[in-house]
């Protein structure tokens, strides 16, 4: 079977067999474990990419659809009983 575009392949626990992909961070074989990353470094560094905001979704920056949302009032524990 060819490669597909960057990608090998690798086996499921039942023997069936799946592309395996490339760390995005890195290139280097991505370890089930970390998926899609190779290790827990190139994980961590992309959340904290994520993080401080490296990287960002596109969007409407003034787009606040759902911060309208009525939230039930809150409940002062102060009043219960205390003995």
């Amino acid at each position: 079977m060819p490669k597909l575009g960057g990608m090998s392949e690798a086996q499921d626990n039942d023997g069936s067999k799946r592309p395996q992909g490339r760390c995005p961070m890195c290139g280097l074989a991505s370890d089930a474990q970390y998926r899609p990353f190779c290790s827990k470094r190139c994980a961590n560094i992309d959340l904290s990419r994520w993080l401080t905001g490296s990287y960002v979704i596109p969007g409407n920056a003034n787009d606040n659809e759902g911060d309208d949302v009525d939230l039930p009032p809150r409940r002062d524990d102060t009043d219960d009983d205390e003995t």
